[in-house]
Formats: C-alpha cells, structure tokens, sequence
C-alpha cells in the first residue's frame, strides 16, 4: 500500500485524486492549515492521517511538523495547494506577493526538504500541480505567474539533483480548471463563472494518478492539460 502526502485535499483538483487514491485503499496524509481543517478531512476520508501547517508562513513549519509524528514512508508527495490573487504590477503590494510566493513555490520547497530522506528511501514521486499560468504570464497575473514559474524551476531542479537517487518528479500545467479557486479568479477578473466551461477537476485527477502509476521504466516529466470545449 502507497502513502501520500497531499496539500490542497480540501477542494478542487487535490479533493479528487485524494478520492481516487482514497477509494482504491491507499493511505493518505493530507495536510491541512489548522485543527480544525484537519478535523473535517478526517472526517471526509476515514482512515487518513492529517498534518498541520500553514503554508502561507513557511518560516513556522518546522516548528509545526517537530510537534506531530510525520509518516515514517512517504510513496508520493503531491504539491496541489494554491492561492491566487489578481491585480496589476502597479497595485499589487508587497503582502499580496508574499502571500503568494509563500503558499505556491517557499512552501512546496519546504515540505519537498522535509520528505526527501523517505521519498530517497522509497524511490518515490514528488509531484508540483502548477498551471498554464507557470508557462506563460497575461496582464494582472505577475505575482501569481512568478509564484508558479518559481515552482517549475524548483521541480527541474529537483528533478536533476535526485535522479540518481530514483525520485521522480513531475509538473502538471492544467488550463482552468472548475474549482473554488476558478470561481474566485472570476470573480476577481469581473467575469460570470459556469464551471461547465472549463475542465473538470476529475479529469485532472486521472492525468496525476496515471503519472504516479507509471512503470518505473518510465516518468512523466511536464504534462499539460487544456480544456477540450
């Protein structure tokens, strides 16, 4: 049985692969902000561990993690939290990259650094769920776009230095996707959200968990994905 540590269960994309490795018996360690976020994953997927954390204050968690028992093996850690905010260069201050930056690329370094020795020791997988936002960056989206272009040097980079040790590492580039981050991004652009518009987050779901069960002849090293409508 394959352990998982996951951020971002609590919605979206990181809700449905944790259902799908859920149901099929796999153990889970979902990482949560605070008590009581942890409270209702318990709740949600019965059996799974939960670690607390708050990703937008990086600096804090070692010192959060030295308080609860981290899992000794670690199959797969999987980066799929995130945070958006809009705005134009000239407006944005320097909280609002912060908080970003913290939450989308310090943070994901930070837990990386924390499972490694059980990811060498597994020859596990780390995967950064980074966005079309992380190829290329429009008008209003320079904080955001610098968080996830951040990210995907962090996972070539990463990739290079434990290769040797058998970790995989993998970027998945979906395009919009229906989720409560959507919803907020449209609402931020002053724009009507149909979530029937964009790509569904189960679908996103099946592309990670296939990258994870690959053989380990191969690894799937940038996957995008776009809507189909």
């Amino acid at each position: 049985m394959a352990t998982h540590v996951i951020t971002g269960a609590g919605s979206g994309i990181g809700a449905a692969v944790a259902r799908r490795l859920h149901a099929r018996g796999d153990d889970l360690v979902l990482h949560a902000r605070d008590a009581g976020r942890a409270k209702e994953l318990a709740a949600e997927f019965p059996g799974a561990r939960t670690l607390v954390g708050d990703l937008a204050d990086p600096d804090k968690l070692s010192w959060a993690f030295s308080h609860q028992s981290l899992p000794d093996r670690v199959d797969c850690l999987l980066h799929i939290a995130g945070v958006v905010d809009l705005g134009p260069v000239g407006e944005l201050t320097p909280k609002t990259w912060r908080h970003q930056l913290n939450v989308n690329l310090i943070s994901p370094a930070e837990l990386t650094r924390h499972f490694l020795p059980q990811l060498r020791a597994t020859r596990g997988h780390v995967v950064f769920v980074n966005s079309g936002a992380g190829l290329r960056a429009n008008a209003d989206w320079s904080a955001y776009a610098a968080s996830k272009h951040g990210l995907k040097a962090l996972a070539r980079a990463l990739r290079d230095e434990e290769h040797g040790n058998g970790v995989r590492v993998t970027s998945v580039y979906p395009g919009r996707t229906a989720s409560p981050m959507q919803a907020k991004v449209h609402q931020q652009e002053g724009k009507e959200y149909d979530a029937a518009q964009w790509i569904d987050a189960e679908s996103v779901a099946t592309t990670i968990v296939m990258a994870i069960d690959l053989p380990r002849d191969a690894e799937v090293n940038d996957l995008t994905v776009r809507p189909g409508r």
